[in-house]
């Protein structure tokens, strides 16, 4: 992919971004190993580093807390490793938490515990009928909720999130297992578009991720978005987390680092190197708590 802006780049590069303030919902991942395999990332057969893990996630959490976020934590839950994946225990908006229901029955018990932590801190719980995997299958752009299908999340839910929030639902089709939840194959730059934020959210994603027809869909919708290189789209660069100015990013995407900057964005680089070996990375890690 070149790396000559583009001309929406030359136009927004001079563009003065603003940071909002964001609360998230992360999990010490104290109990990170790869014992079983729901996704072509994990391989129980390759040693695991609990400490090395433990180290990066707090990395996250520390550039999180720097930047002036708030973060809640939930308790890890030993046999449950995939806790520290917050993105997939639900989705929040306007303080009402759509609660997941995951495919595998490995991650099945993380459901009630996410669904507890909602009720005890003051959402308002809608629990799922339909199987979704939270906000790694749903991204709010704009007032717009992007949702994902193809391995997780099922089309069923698309609707179900639609009536849960009383939102435009668009369905987006993923077709490549290596990107099997959307949050790895699309990163929301602009958390909030309106009064405070930008004239029109934007996002950035991964073209061949997605089947044609969702492909047309996102370049009519988003035609500034960043399309992001399949070398980039490898190593997790867009599992990213946006505040509007600040990027949270894996330093091994460097051809999206030098696209956010074009734009204006701050890339600040976090590297989940051994969490990934679990098939998650920065935004995996972060469940975005809107309006409790």
């Amino acid at each position: 992919m070149s790396a000559t802006p583009s001309a929406a780049a030359v136009e927004t590069s001079s563009v003065d971004r603003v940071q909002q303030h964001r609360r998230y919902l992360m999990c010490r991942p104290e109990h990170f190993t790869v014992s079983y395999s729901i996704n072509p990332w994990m391989e129980p057969s390759r040693p695991t580093d609990t400490a090395l893990a433990l180290r990066q996630w707090q990395s996250l959490y520390d550039n999180y807390t720097q930047l002036g976020h708030e973060i809640d934590l939930i308790d890890p839950v030993e046999g449950l490793p995939d806790m520290v994946y917050t993105a997939n225990g639900g989705f929040v908006i306007d303080g009402v938490a759509y609660g997941p229901k995951f495919r595998f029955r490995e991650r099945a018990a993380e459901a009630p515990a996410f669904i507890d932590w909602f009720a005890a801190n003051g959402f308002e719980v809608a629990e799922p009928v339909e199987v979704n995997e939270g906000e790694g299958d749903f991204l709010l752009v704009g007032n717009t909720i992007l949702a994902g299908t193809g391995f997780r999340s099922t089309g069923d839910s698309h609707r179900e999130v639609g009536e849960v929030f009383s939102r435009e639902v668009v369905s987006l089709t993923l077709t490549d297992p290596r990107f099997y939840h959307l949050d790895t194959a699309i990163a929301v730059l602009d958390p909030v578009e309106g009064p405070g934020g930008v004239e029109k959210a934007n996002i950035a994603y991964l073209p061949n991720a997605f089947d044609e027809r969702s492909q047309a869909i996102l370049r009519e919708r988003y035609p500034d978005a960043i399309r992001v290189s399949d070398a980039d789209g490898a190593v997790f660069g867009l599992n990213s987390a946006s505040d509007g100015k600040n990027v949270i990013i894996s330093p091994r995407a460097v051809g999206f680092e030098a696209q956010l900057r074009e734009r204006g964005y701050t890339p600040v680089k976090v590297d989940l190197s051994e969490l990934l070996l679990g098939g998650g990375g920065i935004k995996c890690c972060t469940l975005e708590l809107r309006g409790a």
